[in-house]
């Protein structure tokens, strides 16, 4: 029975019990998840470092400090803390974020086939760029929700834990991004199928 995972809940008594690889066991599990978060933010590897860094120095103070509250999920958690973190970063340097698509996160990623052959290939390649472009049309709070449920993959309730508002709101967002994105992609008349 040892490839049994270990609840996050348990990890984090563990950790506060005082075993230090409990942390380190969490921190791995999570961490694509959150440093893929912050990057999709600040779109700079320096920097996504150092808010990832900051944010666990964060969440070893609060469960060092026992006011950690158990009734909450340990990721959609330590996701508000890296978020707040990165609004932080932003208000001291009185600019917004960027949102620079990466190679990490592809709205194709999610549906890669290997046999696409070299001509659907391109045109795949062609409707991700038109794509990418249009999601930098969308207001903000509807970017937000559409970046972190498409690229980061996390559910409506991580969403709204991570950015503060009810799920229905959240689903709101995404409902009003995809419209938005059918707007512009039959304003443009842009084919998204091959």
């Amino acid at each position: 029975m040892a490839n049994v995972q270990i609840p996050d809940a348990l990890l984090v008594k563990n950790y506060v019990a005082g075993d230090e690889t409990a942390l380190a066991t969490l921190i791995n599990r999570h961490q694509s998840k959150i440093y893929g978060f912050i990057y999709s933010k600040v779109a700079d590897r320096d920097l996504s470092d150092d808010i990832f860094q900051d944010t666990f120095i964060k969440v070893i103070k609060t469960l060092k400090s026992n006011s950690y509250n158990e009734e909450g999920k340990f990721l959609p958690w330590v996701m508000r803390i890296a978020h707040n973190l990165i609004i932080d970063h932003f208000r001291r340097n009185k600019k917004m974020p960027l949102y620079r698509e990466t190679e990490e996160f592809s709205i194709f990623s999610v549906m890669t086939d290997n046999s696409l052959t070299a001509e659907s290939q391109m045109i795949t390649e062609q409707v991700e760029k038109d794509l990418k472009n249009l999601i930098e049309e969308l207001p903000s709070d509807q970017k937000d929700v559409l970046v972190m449920r498409i690229y980061q993959d996390l559910s409506f309730k991580e969403i709204s834990e991570i950015t503060g508002v009810s799920i229905n709101t959240a689903l709101g967002r995404m409902r009003y991004a995809l419209m938005n994105l059918r707007k512009v992609i039959e304003k443009h008349q842009i084919i998204l199928t091959n």
